[in-house]
């Protein structure tokens, strides 16, 4: 088998949305500020992060409508006492499961979509083909945007927008009975130029009403370019107890030489 990452590394100044926290690590010990007698010495580092920053999943506990989140759960009442009681992040299982991939680029013949294009459901059922995922799978869709991972402004897009899934390809994806939607943007859903995050409908119909995770920040374009459409898919959750989200690191498993006939 041949192991292929799927998450962005951490690092200071990668990009991140505005609505949360930013990833910071500081060396706190290093090599010779403290040295024992044998000559030894350790280093380590305080690690400062939202559980949003980077390759990360998200809790059903992370969105609400009208107050509400996934199976009527009142978000408030859930929330008291700092850390949510129903949906944290500790309570997601491992992801072991099989993965499909939408190479949506592809599918259109570009190298990437364009800023604030909608990925429909039609886009999605053409570019999974006979192997649609179902349930218990996971589905990856990808729009090339990692290539633009290095300038923060143009990847995060609040003044151009980003390529995403509309509210319809939302739909379709719950309709499969997949566990979770992972996607190489900030967001998932289709952001339209100068709309930034306000809204996210996708997010609502995934999350709230349909109890589907997303992972967000990943990306692609290894695995595209291998020819591969179906893996092995592996991702686990920090369980942090009651967070709305937690990096990930996830990787696809694909046999040696193998790329799926269409």
């Amino acid at each position: 088998m041949r192991t292929i990452e799927l998450g962005q590394p951490l690092e200071d100044g990668m990009p991140c949305s505005p609505s949360h926290p930013g990833f910071r690590m500081a060396l706190l010990r290093r090599h010779g500020d403290r040295v024992n007698a044998s000559g030894g010495s350790g280093a380590n580092e305080l690690i400062v992060t939202g559980g949003h920053v980077g390759t990360h999943l998200d809790a059903l506990c992370h969105a609400a409508i009208d107050g509400r989140m996934h199976g009527g759960v009142d978000a408030h009442t859930a929330s008291v006492g700092g850390r949510f009681t129903a949906h944290g992040v500790d309570t997601v299982a491992p992801f072991l499961c099989r993965g499909v991939l939408a190479d949506i680029p592809k599918l259109l013949g570009v190298p990437r979509l364009e800023p604030g294009f909608g990925i429909t459901a039609e886009h999605l059922r053409e570019a999974f083909g006979k192997l649609a995922p179902g349930k218990g799978d996971v589905a990856l869709v990808r729009t090339g945007w990692p290539q633009l991972y290095h300038d923060p402004d143009a990847y995060i897009g609040h003044t151009t927008g980003v390529p995403g899934i509309t509210a319809d390809a939302a739909n379709y994806l719950a309709d499969t009975g997949i566990r979770a939607v992972c996607s190489d943007t900030i967001a998932t859903d289709q952001i339209l130029p100068g709309r930034g995050h306000a809204a996210l409908p996708a997010h609502g119909i995934l999350l709230v009403e349909r109890g589907v995770h997303i992972m967000e920040v990943l990306t692609f374009e290894e695995l595209a370019a291998t020819g591969a459409r179906e893996l092995l898919y592996l991702a686990v959750p920090l369980r942090i107890t009651g967070a709305t989200g937690s990096p990930i690191r996830p990787l696809a498993l694909i046999h040696r030489g193998h790329a799926d006939a269409e």
